[in-house]
């Protein structure tokens, strides 16, 4: 790094010093994409900083980030860490009750929000958080009355700038002081963990780590000033710190907020951005849209469809990868690119994309080709909040599809006895927040980060994830359980929105799913099945062997590998309500929450393995209104095919 650019507050002021005319960030707002430049961001990131020094905001206070992904919630965090606070960004979709949690563990005086939902909700959690004192809003519609009473210290955006400016005017160099005093060793940034087992820890990480992972992966892809990003996944998430903000200030492309969560799609559309994140799931519903509106198509757009993917998945992704291909093969490919594969792009928003990334589930081989094959460089990486999601990358040319790739530049990882993976490196976490026995335990004598997941190498160094090391348990039998291991296998079908597996300590292995309402729904309507809602469609016998048939397709390869042939799922149901984590079924990353769903779940399970056909349950869920209902169904168990070790794939 150079001299005394070892901040990210000093990274943004040398942006805006070498590239003032560039675009920073985009917003689409009323239909209208207003930008922003480089040197434009730094004046408004100097303005609230002042303007929180106003407020009594100072060194080492933690600034609460809470909303959509938003131009002034960026440069909000940004300010923070100029006057050496600490961010502390928050999951938007959280109702106020589970805000509380996190807004006393880190002593929360200070809260910047989008708009009014937000707003509401910390003048719901204030009595519960003695410590929340200010709180400065975004957009001010429907905010106007918020003003005496019961409403103390919330300002709005303008009114905090403005008071910047005149604290900036009466105290010239201030702001410029501050920003000297940062060290790379302070902490830049606290991101909660998901919660999956217990309570969200609060993962406290340094400019240098965020810096050393945004320069590797910058190096890595060739990302530049020319690039352009939308940034829509959640701020809280440690992939969006990494991609929309660290790499932002690092490498100086653009960032595009979208306008909505509704709009993200034909945002994306007109954007073009040549960088993109998104998780499986997202590339997952892309590709599920696709065929959805090809099977509603006509005839010769079907054949051309299908002889066009045809071509592409016996050659596209070696193309993709400059691998030699035959004439006949390459011309092939160049028609169906300019009937099929370069609209198709068009129409996904990915018709620019240099580089394209997933993570935080496994994606399956078929999606994976899919994007491939399609001249899309779709990428794996592998990472979590504990590394600034930064530990393996898979280099062009050189992606397996199974695999996450080799360990990135400055990172070492190796397995350990158990099989765990652990990591070294520059990016590990300085701490958990007020956790020094969680701090200690995740990190071994020798420095290395235990990620909790179990993997291991191949011959050429690449990284392949199994499990999490602690879910990775035994059947009765002795052989070994890979609950996520099958889950990931089962929601890579489009008709499976989520999957848990249940084995451990049993003598064989059977699942809850859920089915996705818009795949499965879409299927049923082009069959004239008629249905009223989620529970409806999932009680259907027809769609229960649509199911079948994903689960013993799942069993056919599962049979073929290794050690994994008693894994097979004997038993299934389809859950009579999607999982959810306003009922704290998932987290708010969408991951499992395994011990949680086996004790609310209970009588289902026990119904799975002691053979009986229909289970009733009654459920109690939470609506968007905070109010609470029950969803009473009479569950159907059945039964699937499974196939002796070796001959699955052959069988099926």
């Amino acid at each position: 790094m150079e001299d005394r650019l070892d901040t990210l507050p000093r990274r943004l002021l040398h942006q805006a010093a070498v590239r003032p005319r560039h675009p920073a960030t985009r917003e689409k707002d009323l239909g209208i994409w207003q930008a922003w430049t480089w040197k434009q961001v730094a004046t408004e990131v100097r303005a609230i900083a002042c303007g929180l020094a106003a407020i009594g905001f100072k060194r080492g206070d933690h600034l609460a980030i809470i909303g959509d992904n938003r131009p002034r919630l960026y440069w909000a965090m940004a300010a923070a860490q100029c006057l050496g606070g600490v961010p502390v960004p928050m999951y938007q979709d959280a109702p106020a009750n589970e805000f509380v949690y996190v807004l006393n563990d880190a002593g929360i005086a200070y809260a910047f929000v989008e708009d009014q939902e937000q707003v509401d909700k910390m003048i719901e959690a204030r009595p519960q958080v003695p410590t929340l004192t200010h709180v400065v809003y975004d957009d001010s519609r429907g905010l106007r009355n918020y003003t005496g009473p019961g409403f103390e210290g919330i300002v709005s955006y303008e009114d905090l700038v403005a008071a910047g400016r005149e604290h900036d005017h009466a105290h010239p160099g201030y702001f410029d002081d501050e920003v000297a005093a940062g060290r790379p060793d302070d902490v830049s940034v606290m991101l909660y963990t998901s919660g999956t087992t217990g309570k969200p820890k609060g993962v406290r990480q340094t400019h240098r780590a965020f810096l050393v992972a945004s320069e590797g992966g910058i190096g890595f892809d060739a990302l530049g000033p020319a690039d352009s990003v939308l940034s829509y996944l959640p701020m809280a998430w440690v992939g969006d710190h990494l991609f929309s903000y660290a790499q932002w200030i690092v490498a100086g492309f653009t960032i595009n907020c979208p306008e909505s969560g509704d709009t993200v799609m034909t945002d994306l559309r007109e954007i073009g951005p040549t960088y993109y994140f998104a998780p499986p799931r997202v590339f997952e519903n892309l590709r599920t849209q696709v065929m959805i509106r090809m099977e509603d198509a006509g005839a010769l757009k079907r054949k051309l469809f299908g002889w066009a993917m045809g071509i592409a998945k016996g050659c596209g992704a070696e193309i993709l990868d400059g691998k030699r291909v035959s004439p006949g093969d390459r011309l092939a490919y160049a028609l169906g690119n300019l009937f099929v594969y370069g609209p198709l792009r068009n129409v996904l928003g990915m018709s620019r994309i240099r580089v394209a990334y997933t993570a935080g589930a496994a994606i399956g081989p078929d999606l994976f080709r899919f994007y491939r094959s399609i001249g899309i460089n779709l990428k794996q990486l592998y990472g979590s909040t504990e590394t600034c999601a930064y530990v393996c990358l898979q280099p062009d040319g050189g992606v397996k599809l199974e695999t996450v790739g080799p360990p990135a530049p400055g990172v070492e990882v190796k397995i350990g006895d158990n099989g765990e993976v652990l990591v070294r490196g520059a990016m590990l976490l300085k701490e958990y927040y007020r956790r020094p026995d969680a701090t200690a335990e995740s990190i071994d004598p020798d420095g290395y980060f235990r990620t909790g997941d179990a993997g291991l190498f191949d011959a050429d160094g690449h990284l392949k994830i199994i499990d999490r090391a602690k879910d990775v348990g035994r059947l009765a039998s002795g052989t070994m359980f890979a609950p996520n291991y099958i889950e990931n296998k089962l929601k890579f079908f489009p008709h499976i929105k989520e999957a848990v597996a249940f084995g451990h300590g049993r003598d064989r292995v059977c699942a809850f799913l859920n089915i996705d309402i818009g795949s499965v729904g879409n299927w049923a309507e082009r069959r004239g099945l008629a249905y009223s809602g989620y529970t409806d469609l999932a009680a259907k016998p027809e769609v229960l062997e649509l199911v079948r048939q994903c689960v013993e397709q799942v069993n056919a390869e599962l049979a073929v590998e290794p050690g994994l042939a008693d894994s097979q799922v004997r038993r299934f149901l389809v859950l009579h309500k999607e999982l959810d984590p306003d009922d704290d079924e998932l987290t708010r990353t969408r991951k499992v929450r395994r011990g949680f769903i086996a004790e609310k779940y209970g009588v289902l399970i026990d119904a799975l393995y002691d053979g009986r056909a229909v289970q009733h349950i009654e459920t109690q869920v939470k609506f968007e209104d905070g109010k609470t209902g029950k969803i009473a169904a009479d569950v159907v168990i059945a039964d699937a095919k499974t196939f002796p070790a070796g001959a699955g794939r052959l069988a099926a």
